[in-house]
Order: C-alpha cells, then structure tokens, then sequence
C-alpha cells in the first residue's frame, strides 16, 4: 500500500452538471415555468398581505383627499405646500374634536338605543302584515326580527365607537399624513424599481390616478356633507328621533355608492314608523328626495368630473371587495377600481401607441 494515495480524480469544469440544460427548447420552457411560479407566488403574497395592503392604499386615498384640500387652498393662499397641508390637517382634527366633545355622547347615547327602535318597528310591521293575511310563525318572525337588530348593531357600534379597527384607522391616518406631506420620495422609488424607459409613463399614471382619485374623493365628500346635514336637519325639524346618528348615518354611508344609501334609508324608515306612520312617510318621502338629489345630480356630476365608472361594475367590485375585505374593502372599492381603470386606459393608450410606432418603422 502506498504512503501517498492518489487523490479522486477531479471532474472537468466543462462538463454540464445536472442542473445545466443545454437543450434551447427545455431552457425556454424552464423560463416560462419561472414565469408563471413568480406570478402565482406573487398572487400568494398579495393574498396574504391583502389587509395590510388595504390599509396602505386606505393611506393613500386618504392623502389625495389632504392633498386635494392642499390644492384648493393654493388657489387662495399663497404659501408652501407644507403649511397648507397642515392647516387641513388642523381642520380635521378640529372636526373630530367638536365631534367628540359636543356630539359624541349624543351619538352614542342614541347608538346605542337604536336596536331597541328597530326591534319596535319591526315587530309593528310583522303585525300588520299578520293582520292583512301573511302568516308568519313566531320562530320566523323572532328570526327576521333578529337579523335587523343585528345588521343594525353593527352599523351602530361601528358609529357609535370604532374600538376594533382603531389600530387600522391610526394606520391609515399615519400613512396619509406621510404620504400627503411629501409623496415625492415614494413616487420616486416606486419609479426606480422599474426600467429606465418606462419611467416617465410610470410618472404619467401616478399623475393621472392622483387627479382621478383627488376629484372622486371631493365629489364623495361633499356627497357625504351634503346627505348627512340636510337629514340631520330635515328629521330634527319634523321630531324624528335620533336625527344626529341618522344623519351621520347617512353621510357615512354615502361614501358607499348603489350600497350605502338603501342601508341608511331602511333605517331612517323604520326609526320614522316607530313613531307613527306620519312620521314614517315623511322619512320614505326623505329618502326618495335624498337619493334622486344623489342619483341624478351629485352622482353624474362626479363620474363626469372624475373618472366614468359604470354604476353594475361598481357595485359588482362593492360587493366582491366587501366579502372579501369587510367594510374597509366594501368602503375602498371605488377608488380601487377608479385607480385600476387609469392603469387600464393608460396601458391600453401604451400599447396603441406602440402598435402604430412599429407600423410606421416597417
């Protein structure tokens, strides 16, 4: 036996191991299956992340409305963009202060005892419907009873105090703060991840779903001051009970179009029943008048002003978004698919473009 075994013999740097392919065909197929396991990998992760990443694109909805405020500001105060940001910041706080301090325990107060109304009402029209031939049993009439009082439990605890999505809603006020006050660095960012041709049309969606976002915003704010101060007036001048709840009600509500306005009409209804039918009239005559106001002036005055979204289309997206996400998809559903609808026309408008570039070069 030899002192100085052989040492194993080396294999040679220009053979092919087996995770090399060498086939042009097989490499291609590889890449196309890289492609597709990235794409369904991503869709994972967004899946995952989708509520984290609601509440990112909540922040963002919520800084085009500041920015929209910075904007109209700048027409009639000349002063930097940080200062006019700030002052509209100062302006919400001050209007949720004022309505803590001086309608918060009238509104929960009421929240709270519009359960009770509702299970009244409902059980006066079970009554009258028994007393006209339908024929309910008492099983089936605690049943439909139970599920208003609930639906409308949730809508009052959501107004009456948001304890459970405090953390969301902290989120979202942060984020849109960040983003509002100085949103160069991330449109920035976003921009240099992508290649360097591509960038100035990247620059030009971002530019083109800010304006769409900032009109469709002020059109459902001015909606949603609109509907909740004239109910409010309305039913405190005729004696319904809990105006203020039923008009933040409604101008909470108002931010969901095709959704929000049925919801908030059943229960202005049902609360006027409870105190006579006089008053119920008034409050389906109310309602009609709200949402034909809605419908047929502020409605197509900000689809024009904004983006033109098809009212099925909305409320298909509403509806998706709202099993999906609960009530923070169901209330950011439309700027979604306005943002989405820019990124399509734009695209579209990309390729076009291209198309007829390489018809003119052949």
């Amino acid at each position: 036996m030899s002192d100085n075994p052989k040492p194993p013999p080396q294999l040679p740097h220009h053979r092919a191991g087996p995770t090399d392919f060498t086939d042009p065909l097989l490499i291609e197929e590889a890449r196309k299956a890289l492609v597709w396991l990235s794409i369904a990998g991503l869709f994972a992760l967004v899946v995952l992340l989708a509520q984290p990443l609601l509440v990112v694109f909540g922040g963002l909805v919520l800084a085009a409305m500041i920015d929209g405020g910075a904007r109209l500001l700048q027409r009639i105060l000349p002063i930097t963009r940080i200062w006019r940001v700030t002052i509209v910041l100062l302006f919400i706080v001050l209007f949720l202060v004022w309505i803590l301090l001086f309608a918060g325990s009238q509104i929960a107060d009421q929240a709270a005892a519009l359960p009770e109304t509702i299970r009244a009402s409902s059980l006066k029209w079970l009554s009258w419907a028994q007393h006209r031939g339908l024929r309910l049993d008492s099983k089936m009439q605690a049943s439909i009873t139970e599920q208003l009082v609930g639906g409308v439990g949730q809508i009052s605890h959501v107004v009456g105090g948001l304890i459970g999505g405090f953390t969301e809603i902290l989120l979202i006020l942060v984020l849109g703060i960040y983003f509002a006050i100085d949103p160069d660095p991330y449109s920035r960012g976003l921009a240099w991840m992508l290649p360097r041709d591509a960038r100035d049309d990247f620059a030009g969606t971002l530019r083109k779903m800010g304006h769409a976002l900032r009109r469709l915003m002020a059109g459902r704010l001015l909606a949603m001051g609109l509907e909740g101060f004239t109910t409010w007036v309305a039913l405190s001048l005729y004696g319904v009970p809990m105006a203020a709840l039923l008009g933040l009600i409604t101008a909470l509500l108002a931010f969901l179009p095709n959704i929000g306005a049925p919801i908030s009409g059943l229960i202005m209804v049902l609360v006027g029943f409870s105190g006579g039918m006089n008053m119920g009239l008034f409050c389906i005559g109310l309602y009609f008048v709200m949402h034909t106001i809605d419908g047929n002036i502020i409605g197509p005055m900000v689809a024009k002003k904004a983006v033109d979204l098809a009212p099925a289309l909305v409320m298909a997206m509403q509806l998706m978004m709202g099993v999906l996400f609960g009530i923070l998809g169901l209330a950011l559903a439309d700027p979604l698919l306005a943002m989405l609808k820019v990124l399509l026309e734009r695209q579209s408008t990309r390729s076009e473009r291209r198309a007829i570039e390489g018809a003119e070069a052949a």
